[in-house]
This record gives structure tokens, C-alpha cells and sequence, in this order.
């Protein structure tokens, strides 16, 4: 019987992710995936600067999904049309530098716009890298838990294996297989529709528009659907709704030429693939020892472009928590923290995408469905975590959503991006996020914090960077301690997904006592 500490079943976002950043803590983690390979789709389109920062730790992703962001495009714009050679296309969105510039304050990452399929093949050669054991052409086959641990049944090209694991994550997309089997009830509207998704390969070098326009949505009366073009020549997806099965190739070649609304068009079709529409929200994201991630936790339609941003930091948020019980800095019961504080955040996306596809369908079909958020823009950067492992602070609103730009440094918010210099190089505080948890003290009374965090970091056992904001750390635009609420020898504590666990906005009489009652509290211990 083959053992390791986390078994993830899935190797899409959020399953890739899971490993990619597990190994690159160290912990084991073997990978099983029932296709041959990563995706052949391009599936989702681009991802928001929230998973980019959870993934940038890991050395040379962020470069790699910049590289190729930039062969495709400079901007993500959307466009309502009767087809792509429209000539007055209504636009969504023009995707340009002055949409998302509020960014730039923000956060040190951009919005990166890859398909899913170079995103995961990027994965799976850096989770490959740094040690993780990805098998493919491999299938679960069972699973039984019990009170040490998971047995699990694989089956691959070599035939039946039984492994041993601490933990399992499912990642095993939208029907689950998983989530079927350990009965975890599910909500929501359910499936909305099918879609066949239609690759093919043709120049639309002269209907790009000099890459005008990214995602078509497509509205006539031969065809509903959307249409993800590349650089010009080369591939391009159209997804068609309502398709029953497989659409015949030589149909996909019309669909196609109706959706670019060249009749002489040539066409070569490369895949075909279905799948389908759904608003679909697991009850509870723990089954004992397995955690649901990705599609299997929340299934919600691409409207919005965020479900596979949402997978992503799935995975990269059971990967931390994971690796700090698996490593005996947090106890078992801090893993409840993960549906505390992602389940919301699934819910509230996967209900704006829902939204979000009924002001694209006639007002009549809308009836049920919710309303959209705002401002979309808030949920890039805006969510808010509340669980034990916060340490909120009284009248705190409870809330899931704020709006980045003003947010305050409270503990549930992300951490604000303030610009700091470390040896003459201007780094974010972003940038210190990660591999543990982060002491940060203002200037005033940084010495009695950073002792404590000395003192504490070694009864404990924890993680833990400390980083006085003085005059070795520069806070280049004096901009710190009101961003993070602290002064006068204030000190705040942040997670390693960058997260503000805690923060006294003052001096304490025993920062020591302080300090190690915050992180035993925040780590079950």
C-alpha cells in the first residue's frame, strides 16, 4: 500500500494548484486524474490578480503566465454581437489599461489572460518540479475513511493500487464523482444548459480588429453562444448553447462561419467537447477527511470569468491549511476554518455569475435569479474571511465584500499592498505573503513585537516572519501604519495566504502573552 499525506483527485484548477503549492511547501501529495493530460480546451479564459498573488510565491509561474498573456492580447474585452464581423458590436467592456488602472494601487500582480489549458500545462510542469507525484490516465476508483486516515482504491495503466492518505481533495469537477458518494447535498438552480465547445483553427486576423475584442457574445438567429479568439491566426474557440451532444464536424465548420460571419471562411476543426451550464453549490465543503475544491465545491456559469479564478485559490487556500496541520503547527480542528471561510466566498461568486448570465438573457427568463453585485470589481480583490481563524474585532460588520480600495487593514480583509524598500529594492508588502505567517510593527515599539515574535516562534513551533516597518524595512510612501490600521506600537499578524489574522492598533502591556494567546487561538491549539 502506497502512503502520503494528501491525496487530491482532479487535475484541473483547482486539484493543480492544491499540489503545485503542497510540494512547494514540502508535503507529499500525489495527483490522480482520469484523462491523459491536462485540458486540450482552452476552457476558461484568464485569471484575477487574487489567485495570481496566491500562486506568484512559487518561482517563475507569475513569468511564465505573463509570457503568455502577452503573445495574446493587452486587454480583456467583451462584446454583445450578431457575429464577429458586426459592425457596431455593443461593448461590455473594453478591457483597457483605464478600466482596471485602480489595480495598479492595489496589488503588484495584472489581470493575466490565459487560456485554462496554458495555465494548467504551467502547472503541472512546476507541481512535476518541485516533486509532486501527478498520475494520469489514473481514476479513483473508492474511498473509505476512518478515524487515522483515507484508504483509497486507484486504478491505472498498470492496473489497481491501494494508497494511504491523511487527506483527500476532491477536485473531481462538477459532477463529482466524490461528492456524489459521501452524500453531500448540493443547491442551487442546477444545470442551466448544455454547450458543445467547438476548437478549430483559422485565420480571423482581419476580424480581431487588432485584437479589439477577445469574448464575443453571440446573439442571430442561427446561433446563441460565445466565441474566444486567439491572436489572429491560429486557434479560437466557439462555444454553442443549447447544443444536444456532440455537434457533427461538419456542422461545427458552419456554426463557425456563421459565428464570424464569413461564409468562405476556412475552417480545420481540432476538438470537440461538451459540457454544461450549471449553478450547482455543495452544502458543506468537508466530508471528514476530504475537502471539495474547485467545480465540485461550486459549479457556477463563466459569466463573470471567475469560477476558474475561485478554483484556484481553492486549492491554494487547502494547501496552506493542510501543510500547517499536516506539519503540527495547527490542530486537526483548524482545517474547519476552510468551509468557514471559502464556502461563503463561493456562494456569493457563483451567485453573482448567475446573475450576471440573466441580464445577458431576455427579461422574461430572468424571473429567480439574483441580482447582480454593484460592482464586479469589488469580488477581485474585496472578500472577506471570517472564521476561528480570525480574530475579529468588536463591531466588526460581518461582511464578505468590501471595496478594496478603501479597505482598512481589519482582520478577515486581505492585506493591504503598501510599497516598501528592502536594501534598495521596492518590493509590496504582498511580496512578503506566503511561506508563513508575517509580525509586522510599526515604527514605534517594533522592538518589543519583534522579541515577542522571536519568543513566541520558538515555544510554538510556528512559522513566523517578523518584519519591524522602520528604517531597514522603508515605507516608502508613508502609507503603512494608516493602511493597516496600526500605530503608536501597533503590531499586525498576517496569514500565509496573505490574509489579516489579527492586529492590535496600539502598544499592549505583555506583547508576549499577546502574541502567543493570538496564535494558539488562531491555530486551535
Amino acid at each position: 500500500m502506497e502512503r502520503v499525506p494528501v491525496l487530491v483527485v482532479g487535475g484541473g484548477y483547482a486539484g493543480l494548484s492544491a499540489a503545485t503549492l503542497l510540494a512547494w511547501r514540502e508535503v507529499p501529495v500525489m495527483l490522480v486524474e482520469r484523462h491523459p493530460s491536462t485540458s486540450v480546451q482552452p476552457k476558461a479564459f484568464g485569471i484575477g490578480p487574487r489567485a495570481l498573488e496566491l500562486l506568484r510565491p512559487v518561482q517563475g509561474i507569475e513569468d511564465e503566465l505573463r509570457d503568455i498573456w502577452a503573445g495574446i492580447g493587452d486587454g480583456m474585452r467583451i462584446a454583445i454581437a450578431r457575429d464577429m464581423a458586426d459592425p457596431e458590436p455593443h461593448l461590455i467592456t473594453d478591457g483597457g489599461q483605464a478600466e482596471y488602472a485602480f489595480l495598479a494601487a492595489l496589488t503588484p500582480v495584472a489581470m493575466v489572460g490565459a487560456p485554462q489549458a496554458d495555465i494548467e500545462r504551467v502547472l503541472r510542469v512546476k507541481a512535476e518540479e518541485l516533486g509532486a507525484d501527478l498520475r494520469f490516465s489514473t481514476e479513483l476508483v473508492s474511498l473509505e475513511q476512518d478515524a487515522d486516515g483515507v484508504t483509497a482504491l486507484i486504478r491505472g495503466k498498470d492496473g489497481d493500487r491501494l494508497v494511504r492518505a491523511d487527506y483527500v481533495v476532491a477536485a473531481d469537477g462538477h459532477h463529482s464523482p466524490l461528492r456524489t458518494a459521501l452524500g453531500v447535498p448540493t443547491s442551487g438552480k442546477g444545470e442551466l444548459g448544455r454547450m458543445c465547445s467547438i476548437m478549430f483553427d483559422a485565420d480571423l486576423s482581419d476580424l480581431v480588429r487588432e485584437r479589439e475584442v477577445t469574448l464575443w457574445y453571440l446573439r442571430n438567429d442561427d446561433l446563441t453562444g460565445v466565441l474566444v479568439t486567439g491572436a489572429g491566426a491560429g486557434a479560437h474557440v466557439l462555444g454553442v448553447h443549447d447544443a444536444d451532444g456532440l455537434v457533427p464536424v461538419d456542422r461545427c465548420a458552419e456554426l463557425v462561419r456563421l459565428a464570424t460571419g464569413r461564409p468562405d471562411l476556412n475552417v480545420r476543426i481540432l476538438d470537440r467537447a461538451t459540457f454544461g451550464i450549471a449553478h450547482v453549490l455543495a452544502d458543506t465543503y468537508r466530508a471528514g477527511r476530504v475537502f471539495l475544491a474547485g467545480d465540485a465545491a461550486h459549479t457556477m456559469p463563466p459569466t463573470g470569468g471567475q469560477g476558474g479564478s475561485t478554483a484556484l485559490q481553492d486549492g491554494a487556500d487547502l494547501a496552506w491549511r493542510l501543510w500547517l496541520v499536516l506539519t503540527g503547527q495547527a490542530g486537526p480542528a483548524f482545517l474547519d476554518t476552510y468551509d468557514a471561510e471559502r464556502r461563503p466566498i463561493g456562494t456569493l461568486t457563483a451567485d453573482a455569475q448567475l446573475a450576471e448570465l440573466g441580464t445577458r438573457m431576455p427579461p422574461a427568463a430572468r424571473i429567480g435569479y439574483p441580482e447582480p453585485l454593484p460592482d464586479l470589481l469589488h469580488t477581485l480583490l474585496g472578500h472577506r474571511c471570517h472564521s476561528t481563524a480570525i480574530l475579529s474585532e468588536p463591531g466588526d460588520d460581518g461582511s464578505i465584500l468590501e471595496d478594496p480600495r478603501h479597505a482598512g487593514g481589519r482582520p478577515g480583509s486581505r492585506a493591504p499592498h503598501v510599497v516598501l524598500d528592502w536594501d534598495g529594492q521596492r518590493i509590496s508588502t504582498i511580496d512578503l505573503f506566503g511561506s508563513g505567517f508575517v509580525l509586522m510593527a510599526a515604527k514605534q515599539g517594533r522592538q518589543a513585537w519583534m522579541e515577542a515574535g522571536r519568543v513566541v516562534k520558538e515555544r510554538l513551533g510556528v512559522a513566523l516572519t517578523r518584519l519591524p516597518v522602520d528604517d531597514e524595512l522603508l515605507d516608502v510612501e508613508g502609507r503603512f501604519e494608516e493602511r493597516y490600521g496600526v500605530s503608536g506600537g501597533g503590531a499586525v499578524l498576517v496569514r500565509p495566504d496573505g490574509y489579516v489574522a489579527w492586529r492590535s492598533p496600539g502598544a499592549v502591556q505583555d506583547p508576549v502573552a499577546t502574541l502567543e494567546r493570538v496564535l494558539q487561538q488562531i491555530l486551535g491549539r
